[in-house]
């Protein structure tokens, strides 16, 4: 079996006569954590959508863990979490809550559901406000929550569209940490703005400006040239 994780064969989207990603395609082996990167409006946010079946593509083909997103989304959606930009989150309910209520929603039930609860409570640190209604919670405490949504089905695959945005310096070392467990034993395609955190927790670069893919490779094949991931972010957008 094919240990390729996530693939993107000819992606493309249009919005009428706007592309908003062309002709796409990479792919990400298991147990690899991959950094997303490109300006605002690149595509990241769209490219992302359409390998988890959220938005149907144009043309092209997207895969997880082998399975079509348009044609047999279910089974793809069951190796898979997903955690958007400002995820979707019930203010009034607790961690404890929605867990559950997400478990449920997957048909995990019994010890089963017990021990994956207590597992990514650990994991994403949400002892300390697992009882509190979300809608009290600071931005760093709801992404952990939304982590942990996203990883409690105990998926192969994570796509996290920003997961440190708007989080002050203590919550994004948090999150990194976090990031650099789960990396190990699980398959991460990972969109950021924050350059530094690509060196902290990924391996692999993924670049895409102007709905093109134009860079995909290793950190020190994204830096050969020399200077810094700043400086190559800027060539490359130039």
């Amino acid at each position: 079996m094919s240990d390729m994780m996530i693939e993107a064969v000819g992606l493309t989207k249009y919005y009428g006569n706007f592309a908003a990603i062309d002709d796409v395609s990479f792919s990400i082996k298991s147990g690899e954590v991959t950094a997303f990167l490109g300006p605002n409006g690149a595509g990241k946010s769209t490219s992302m959508k359409l390998l988890t079946g959220y938005l149907a593509a144009t043309k092209g083909t997207a895969k997880i863990a082998g399975h079509d997103m348009a044609s047999d989304r279910i089974a793809g959606a069951k190796k898979l979490g997903y955690l958007p930009e400002n995820g979707p989150l019930y203010p009034d309910m607790t961690p404890r809550s929605l867990l559950r209520f997400f478990g449920d929603a997957r048909g995990m039930s019994g010890r089963s559901l017990n021990e994956r609860i207590a597992t990514v409570v650990e994991l994403c640190s949400l002892k300390s406000v697992y009882g509190k209604p979300i809608g009290k919670l600071s931005k760093g405490f709801r992404q952990r929550v939304g982590m942990a949504q996203a990883m409690l089905h105990e998926p192969d695959v994570l796509i996290l569209d920003e997961p440190t945005a708007g989080l002050d310096p203590n919550q994004i070392h948090g999150v990194r940490e976090m990031l650099r467990r789960i990396g190990k034993e699980k398959t991460i395609l990972l969109s950021t703005h924050i350059l530094q955190e690509v060196e902290a927790v990924a391996s692999r670069v993924l670049f895409i400006n102007e709905g093109k893919l134009v860079f995909n490779g290793t950190i020190a094949e994204f830096k050969e040239k020399g200077g810094d991931i700043q400086d190559r972010f800027r060539e490359l957008t130039a």
